[in-house]
C-alpha cells in the first residue's frame, strides 16, 4: 500500500497546479496529506473515508492541540484530495469539527516599539521590515517581488497572487523610497555580471516559462531580493 502513496501524491500535486493553488498552500496540503496516510497505518484512502478523516482532525485538535486555522487546514487538504483527486463524495464536515484551542488575539506593536525592531535589523532585513511594517506585507510576498512591481511614480507596489491568489496593490512607504532605489542599483549590477557569466535567468510563473522564455532574463522580471546575494547594509534614515 505504501508504494501507492507517491503516486496518489504526485497526482494531487498536478491537480493543485492546475487549480493555480501557491506553492504554500501545495506545500502545506502535501504534508497534511501524507500525516493522514501514516496515521492510518499507510493504508490508502480509498479505504478511508469520513470517519477515519473525523478520527484524524479530532486527534489534531485534542492530541496535538493545534489552533482552529490549523485543523481547517488540515481538513480542508483532505477534502481537497477526496472531492478533487480521489472523487469520492464526502460531506462538510467543517461544522462537525472545531478546535477547542482557544483563538488568541495576535499582538499588536506601538509605533516606538516598531521602531524598536527596525533598529535591530540592516541592510536587507532592514529594508524588508521596513516593507513589511509601511506596506503591509505578508514576508512570502515581499520576498517575491519582482523589479516590475515597483511603482516609484506612483509610490505603488504591486503584489501578485497574494493571500487566496488574488493581486492588490498597497502604498510604497516614503522612508523606503531609497533604501529600494539603492537595492534595485545593486541588483542591475549582480544581474548585469550573472548575463555576462551566463546565467540570470529568473523563474516565471504558470505558462510564461514556455510562452515568454525571454522574459526569465528580462530586468523587469528579476527578484527584488536575490535569495543566493547578501548586499551591503542599507542607510537607516
Amino acid at each position: 500500500m505504501a508504494s501507492r502513496a507517491p503516486r496518489l501524491l504526485d497526482e494531487v500535486k498536478g491537480r493543485m497546479r492546475a487549480r493555480h493553488l501557491s506553492p504554500r498552500t501545495e506545500q502545506a496540503y502535501l504534508g497534511w496529506i501524507l500525516r493522514y496516510i501514516r496515521y492510518h497505518g499507510t493504508r490508502h484512502p480509498r479505504e478511508l473515508g469520513e470517519p477515519e478523516i473525523i478520527a484524524y482532525v479530532t486527534y489534531l485538535a485534542s492530541e496535538r492541540h493545534v489552533s482552529r486555522s490549523t485543523q481547517m487546514q488540515a481538513l480542508s487538504a483532505l477534502l481537497f484530495m477526496y472531492r478533487e483527486v480521489l472523487t469520492i463524495p464526502v460531506g462538510d464536515l467543517r461544522r462537525v469539527l472545531r478546535s477547542t484551542t482557544p483563538t488568541r488575539l495576535p499582538a499588536v506593536l506601538t509605533r516606538g516599539e516598531v521602531r524598536g525592531v527596525l533598529d535591530q535589523l540592516e541592510g536587507v532585513t532592514y529594508l524588508i521590515g521596513l516593507l513589511l511594517y509601511g506596506s503591509g506585507l505578508r514576508l512570502l510576498e515581499c520576498l517575491t517581488l519582482r523589479i516590475k512591481d515597483l511603482d516609484f511614480v506612483r509610490g505603488e507596489i504591486r503584489v501578485r497572487r497574494g493571500k487566496g491568489g488574488k493581486d492588490r496593490v498597497t502604498m510604497m512607504p516614503h522612508v523606503a523610497r531609497k533604501p529600494l532605489e539603492e537595492q534595485l542599483a545593486r541588483v542591475r549590477s549582480l544581474h548585469a555580471r550573472d548575463m555576462e557569466d551566463g546565467a540570470g535567468h529568473v523563474a516565471l510563473p504558470g505558462a510564461m516559462e514556455r510562452k515568454a522564455p525571454a522574459w526569465a532574463t528580462d530586468l523587469a522580471w528579476q527578484w527584488v531580493f536575490p535569495a543566493s546575494w547578501s548586499s551591503a547594509p542599507s542607510a537607516k534614515p
